[in-house]
């Protein structure tokens, strides 16, 4: 059995998406297979979640949310080598935010520090997770807490004769495995008697022998042509402690040993894995059948992960680049990893938006990262206010504007808005625009300001320039322009016509931040095709300028999203945004600007 949802009853949900898994899950409840769907998301807590992880959240979290079941968040920590709190801790706040007000009703935690409980089904001895209403000590699901009973499924399978302790070293275990194009070797140690064996395991529970002196194997079939299914490793030898379960043990069972008796011992349903454990599904199936279990045994699943041009997802290259410092932690914006994308401004949404679009399916492929922008855009174009920002200021004076006057002009706060809200921004003598605004020496169908042309200010009044200010080395200080204030919205000549609209913010009314310009982190489609892959990196995916911004910014909140008028999505930053001393990332571009010359169109 397992424990209850967190959260209230399910909203009503929106017709649910279609693909083959889903279509197996349908039968099942039709067939009323299960009292209650129970699906899994089973990461290992060796690294931050990538938007590879996302797509396995959505539809193991979707099923549930469709079939009003539960989605159990299982760390399967059964690697103390390479595992670590801060990457539970990561983790689990990655997943609530990613399902956050969508499927977070299904999200199955557990009273802290429960375990499976003894108990008897038909007669038999049978562990089971015994349900239980959440409380405020609820926590997420961990293999760690199943060590005994999983040790006790690997005594049992020794006193079946489907298991033995081999002395063989890890290097002539490997040699002995074969290769795919011919078989294996049986190890030496493989017709050792039942006693002979539960002594051994024994002793190696008890810390007798260092790491790597022997470990315990499945007595399967050293020729099959699945090589997982050649005696493949139960549990092995190591002298370290816990993150979780602390200094208790010294031997520790391997993934495939734990995942599939967790799954059972949670009575999950439906245990849906990327594509590469489809080979390691045969092993799944006969540790379970082996061991003869009472209740109905869970189902492996398989469908094709998410990759995205542009990006690498494997956790070993992702800590490459954190531990080189080619980027700044696991929550750099530049990372697909579900904190970096938080941090950078990514609405969950899009995210899950991403998901529903590319499916799911049995065939790999790469996804075209411009659709993952294209998601991120359509939910920030709906939930953006809008704001005026300069980047690369350059001044401009009008000189029919008092100084110390301002003008009141309105803007609107959001156009997608179907009651759109309106507020007040002040014209002074004094404003800037972009530097790629102006052009002394304008390129052929150039509608922006230039020498003795207008341009609009947005949401203001249009422009003459008048004079161009240049220092002693010829740079331009400043522009010296006549605004037109009759053709401020509201008054006579609001509709004459000039064909540049331009962003601007006032001088003396605007406030300093800096704001960070990413891009993409890398310059190939797939970078991560080679072991060199740091060749790669965008030498400009990172540019940080002191820009200007509207006042009302001082008040943003790390994570609101912003549209900068004309230059793109920005949020604060979470981590190094404060009040005097504000930090804006840019999420995306408008447009996709990519191997397109910076600042034009």
């Amino acid at each position: 059995m397992s424990a209850e949802p967190t959260a209230n009853a399910a909203p009503e949900a929106p017709p649910a998406p279609s693909d083959f898994i889903r279509d197996i899950v349908a039968r099942d409840v039709a067939e009323k297979r299960h009292a209650r769907i129970v699906t899994r998301f089973p990461p290992e807590p060796n690294g931050y979640l990538h938007l590879g992880h996302a797509k396995s959240i959505c539809l193991n979290f979707g099923i549930a949310r469709e079939n009003h079941g539960v989605c159990h968040l299982r760390f399967d920590d059964t690697n103390p080598v390479k595992e670590d709190s801060e990457y539970v801790e990561s983790i689990t706040r990655d997943v609530r935010w990613l399902i956050e007000g969508w499927a977070d009703h299904c999200l199955g935690f557990k009273p802290k520090g429960a375990a499976p409980a003894a108990g008897t089904v038909n007669g038999r001895p049978d562990f089971h997770l015994a349900a239980s209403a959440p409380g405020a000590d609820a926590e997420p699901f961990f293999a760690s807490d199943y060590f005994e009973q999983i040790h006790g499924y690997a005594v049992e399978l020794i006193k079946r004769g489907k298991a033995y302790v081999c002395d063989l070293s890890p290097q002539e275990t490997e040699a002995y495995r074969g290769a795919p194009d011919h078989p294996g070797k049986d190890s030496p140690f493989r017709q050792r008697s039942v006693e002979e064996n539960l002594a051994r395991f024994a002793r190696m529970r008890a810390g007798d022998f260092p790491d790597g002196a022997c470990s315990l194997r499945a007595k399967i079939d050293m020729a099959s042509p699945n090589i997982w299914l050649r005696d493949p490793l139960l549990y092995r030898i190591r002298h370290t402690a816990h993150h979780h379960a602390g200094q208790k043990w010294c031997i520790y069972p391997l993934y495939d040993f734990a995942h599939c008796l967790s799954d059972y011992l949670e009575g999950i349903t439906h245990s849906v894995c990327t594509l590469e454990f489809e080979v390691h599904r045969p092993l799944y199936e006969w540790i379970l059948q082996s061991l003869e279990l009472p209740r109905t045994l869970p189902h492996q699943y398989e469908f094709a992960k998410l990759n995205i041009s542009y990006m690498v997802f494997s956790k070993r290259r992702l800590l490459q680049l954190v531990n080189d410092g080619a980027v700044a932690g696991w929550d750099d914006p530049r990372l697909p990893t579900l904190a970096g994308a938080r941090r950078r401004g990514v609405p969950a949404a899009a995210i899950r938006r991403l998901a529903a679009t590319v499916g799911v399916t049995k065939y790999e492929s790469v996804t075209d990262v411009a659709l993952f922008e294209h998601a991120v855009r359509e939910e920030l174009n709906a939930a953006a206010t809008r704001r005026l920002a300069v980047l690369h200021t350059v001044k401009v004076v009008l000189t029919n504007i008092a100084p110390g006057d301002a003008v009141t002009c309105r803007a609107v706060d959001n156009p997608q808005d179907p009651s759109p809200r309106a507020r007040e921004i002040a014209l002074t003598r004094e404003v800037y625009i972009e530097q790629d605004d102006f052009a002394e020496v304008p390129p052929p169908k150039y509608f922006r300001l230039k020498p003795g042309g207008e341009v609009r200010l947005k949401y203001a009044c249009i422009i003459r320039c008048d004079e161009v200010v240049k220092d002693a080395g010829g740079h331009v200080t400043e522009l010296r322009c006549t605004a037109d204030l009759a053709t401020r919205a509201g008054h006579p000549d609001a509709d004459r016509k000039v064909k540049g609209t331009i962003h601007w913010v006032s001088a003396d009314r605007s406030i300093e931040a800096e704001v960070r310009l990413y891009d993409r982190l890398f310059t190939v489609p797939e970078p991560g095709a080679t072991d060199d892959f740091q060749r790669h990196l965008n030498p400009r995916s990172l540019e940080s300028v002191r820009a200007r911004l509207e006042p009302s910014l001082a008040a943003a909140r790390p994570g609101e999203p912003f549209q900068f008028e004309r230059l793109g999505y920005f949020t604060p930053d979470a981590k190094d945004s404060r009040p005097g001393a504000l930090v804006f990332n840019r999420t995306i571009t408008l447009k996709d600007t990519w191997a397109k010359p910076a600042g034009k169109g």
